[in-house]
């Protein structure tokens, strides 16, 4: 039989103006072979609330600072059952839909994990995320982001939402170590 860690999750769909969404190329450090891109987000710390760890997870990833509020509801909830790096989770995940007009990604609050799993950041159409070969997550995430964005086609910018200049179409690596 196998044991899964219960974990709690929040994630962001950070999406700009041109309804490209955010993604970062990570690796399972137990895997090094196995490599797909994800949304911002992550774990919740004891007691705090998906969105209290979604605002603090994009602050961390990406540099965005946002009030929980500023967030509103969960766009989207699914439980996944997963390994990482040895341990075999099943973890009850929230989404949020952030538009940004544009956002220059900052890594710098990357924790140890994020430094060890991740290789760099892309922003990602609809359509090219569809059509790659490359492994995502949620597998969904195309149809997520169409269903999402007509649903939500002005969803509103958080208030005082920084518009630095936009970041590369392409593939950054990230700041700091060599991950996996």
């Amino acid at each position: 039989m196998t044991v899964y860690t219960p974990r709690r999750a929040a994630r962001v769909l950070l999406v700009d103006d041109t309804d490209r969404v955010l993604l970062f190329a990570s690796c399972d450090p137990a895997r090094p072979e196995h490599r797909y891109w994800l949304t911002p987000g992550g774990g919740l710390e004891p007691g705090e609330s998906p969105a209290a760890g979604a605002a603090r997870e994009l602050a961390e990833e990406t540099g965005l600072r946002l009030a929980p509020a500023e967030l509103g509801e969960p766009v989207w909830r699914e439980t996944i059952r997963f390994p990482f790096d040895g341990v075999r989770y099943q973890q009850e995940q929230e989404f949020f839909l952030v538009r940004v007009p544009s956002w220059e990604v900052d890594t710098a609050g990357f924790n140890a994990v994020e430094r060890a799993s991740v290789s760099g950041h892309r922003w990602w159409p609809a359509d090219e995320l569809a059509a790659t070969t490359e492994r995502y997550y949620p597998a969904d995430l195309p149809a997520l982001l169409r269903r999402v964005l007509a649903a939500r086609p002005d969803a509103p910018t958080p208030p005082d939402a920084p518009t630095p200049p936009a970041g590369s179409a392409g593939a950054v690596p990230a700041a700091g170590g060599t991950p996996c």
